[in-house]
């Protein structure tokens, strides 16, 4: 168990801000499952939903960001779940790139490769590895996405959600897999003991122009995207 709670350049618990979050939030004295729950519903809905610059940012630099993504959210909610002493570890794969078409501008959803890189954290516990990638959509989207498709029943394959059932979200921790995206899933990398390792041998397939647009424009735009469905109710008045 200590490769699962080490800390690394990503993983950077032992920094005085995670210390301090830590200290504020008391999550020390919680039980296994409520830290688990507890460290889990605030990279959710603390750290919401949004595109970061990177993906191989610093847990700290993701916690300054205030958003995050799929393999950003995974790295804060790791060295989280490190800094209170619960094993975990990352998996890595590829995503068909198509679930997030109504986000992306059309000229990043031509320029994207056609797979993009994708990462949940999984967390130890009673003898099994289980999923938190459903920690990547906080509710305040999820409600405001329900609220523009409210007659939508089964599966929803758009706006970064992959799920067979719209009407029945696995998102919440409840002491088993939560997932929000896998649905998309095209390519399994396999398991990783830190982002560090996985970042180092896999990255986005984005270069030269691609990657100056994403990073200086596409990202922007999805996030104020993300912003309005949030605020759905609001927007129509």
């Amino acid at each position: 168990m200590e490769n699962y709670l080490k800390n690394t350049a990503m993983l950077n618990y032992k920094a005085q801000q995670i210390a301090d979050l830590v200290d504020a939030q008391k999550w020390n004295v919680l039980n296994e499952f409520d830290k688990i729950g507890a460290v889990y519903d605030f990279v959710q809905n603390k750290i919401l939903l949004g595109y970061n610059k990177y993906d191989n940012l610093a847990a700290t630099q993701v916690l300054a960001d205030g958003i995050g993504q799929c393999n950003t959210k995974a790295t804060l909610l790791m060295a989280l779940l490190r800094a209170v002493g619960i094993p975990c570890r990352l998996h890595g794969s590829k995503v068909t790139k198509v679930f997030q078409r109504s986000l992306m501008p059309k000229i990043m959803a031509k320029l994207a490769p056609p797979l993009i890189v994708h990462t949940w954290a999984e967390v130890y516990r009673n003898g099994e590895w289980l999923s938190l990638e459903g920690v990547i959509t906080d509710k305040k989207y999820i409600v405001g996405l329900q609220k523009m498709f409210p007659d939508h029943k089964g599966k929803f394959f758009d706006y970064a959600v992959a799920v067979k059932d719209f009407n029945n979200l696995q998102i919440d921790w409840n002491g088993k897999n939560t997932t929000v995206q896998q649905q998309a899933l095209a390519e399994d990398l396999g398991v990783f003991d830190t982002p560090d390792e996985f970042y180092a041998e896999y990255k986005q397939e984005y270069r030269g122009i691609k990657k100056f647009m994403y990073e200086n424009i596409g990202r922007k735009i999805m996030t104020k995207k993300v912003e309005k469905i949030r605020c759905y109710d609001d927007n129509k008045r």
